[in-house]
């Protein structure tokens, strides 16, 4: 044996921390499956979110709040779709729109 190989092994041989070879390894497989799980696995990066079911995208009361600020609709078109969105979602408030 080498001069430095003696001195790293001591004179009992390797000694307990060879364990720690494996157990470091495990955990470097282990880190490697827990990101890959939560990024490439289900398509899309951490950083953008909780996923809701509502889909992608803005919501439909955004986007009708869009296109009146366009000038697509008039006031009173615009309250009556928002009234008939609100009725579906049962909620009573709105996104986008002026109270």
């Amino acid at each position: 044996m080498t001069p430095l190989a003696q001195a790293l092994a001591g004179p009992g041989g390797p000694g307990p921390w060879i364990l720690l070879v494996p157990l470091v390894w495990a955990l470097v497989v282990a880190g490697a499956v827990l990101v890959l799980r939560r990024t490439a696995w289900r398509g899309r990066p951490p950083w953008h979110g909780p996923r809701d079911g509502a889909g992608h995208g803005p919501s439909p009361a955004t986007m009708l709040g869009r296109r009146f600020a366009a000038g697509q609709m008039d006031e009173d078109e615009y309250r009556r779709r928002l009234a008939v969105l609100d009725e579906r979602s049962g909620t009573g408030s709105h996104e986008g729109g002026d109270s």
